[in-house]
């Protein structure tokens, strides 16, 4: 399918650990890049962790930096974002998206459009 479906999520306590994972193929064009956002209540959407497919890690919020890894399993067409020491300001509703490579447009380098959006995974984390 497409549009990316995704799995995971839930709730932990601060400190620990949650995975969530988006999955999606068939894309329409080969330079595909993926990223994950998160959105608070009263936030703005924020961009997490982006990747080129097949090639390397484009970005990290400041914020995630040394606690998340984003990952890419080409075999199973699943984008992973392991979250380690949660706090709780990392509660939020977090989303998978999928684009064309694009190096002008920050921060992933990457042009997401609307179409391939995932339908958001909650992840609240406990002080």
């Amino acid at each position: 399918q497409v549009k990316p479906v995704q799995s995971g999520g839930g709730s932990v306590q601060a400190g620990g650990s949650l995975r969530i994972s988006c999955t999606a193929s068939g894309y329409p064009h080969s330079d595909v890049c993926m990223g994950w956002f998160r959105q608070a209540p009263g936030n703005e959407r924020e961009a997490v962790a982006g990747l080129y497919i097949g090639g390397r890690v484009r970005y990290y919020a400041d914020s995630v930096k040394g606690r998340f890894t984003i990952s890419h399993d080409s075999a199973k067409n699943t984008l992973y974002l392991q979250m380690n020491s949660l706090t709780p300001e990392d509660s939020a509703m977090y989303y998978c998206a999928a684009g064309r490579i694009a190096p002008p447009i920050d921060p992933m380098g990457c042009d997401f459009g609307r179409d391939y959006w995932g339908q958001g995974t909650q992840v609240t984390v406990s002080s």
